[in-house]
């Protein structure tokens, strides 16, 4: 299966998706499959759309919580960086490191 036709399927599926969010499915649809040839079936396809949409939508939560701390954490003045400020530094790195192994799909070390 061609990225075309995946995205194609997936604005079939949900005609209210933006092509943005149909590229970035997509994308993560065909990271995640082992057989992209099994994505012509409706049920696969489907079921792997659901999951990259969750994985999505919790991974945008994750990093919106975090984005919101690092930016009450730089509103502090002066940085003292006391341990709860390294915590959602941490926290941070740990969110990116999920993103960039959502849509690469490999393991990342943070």
């Amino acid at each position: 299966m061609t990225c075309q036709e995946i995205a194609n399927r997936l604005a079939t599926f949900n005609p209210d998706l933006t092509q943005i969010d149909i590229a970035r499915l997509t994308l993560m649809v065909l990271v995640q499959s082992e057989d992209p040839e099994s994505l012509r079936d409706d049920d696969v396809l489907r079921e792997a759309w659901q999951s990259a949409a969750f994985r999505l939508e919790s991974v945008s939560d994750q990093h919106a919580a975090v984005a919101n701390e690092l930016d009450a954490m730089c509103n502090e003045v002066p940085i003292q960086f006391n341990s709860d400020q390294l915590w959602v530094l941490l926290r941070a790195v740990k969110v990116q490191s999920q993103i960039l192994e959502l849509y690469t799909d490999q393991p990342v070390l943070a």
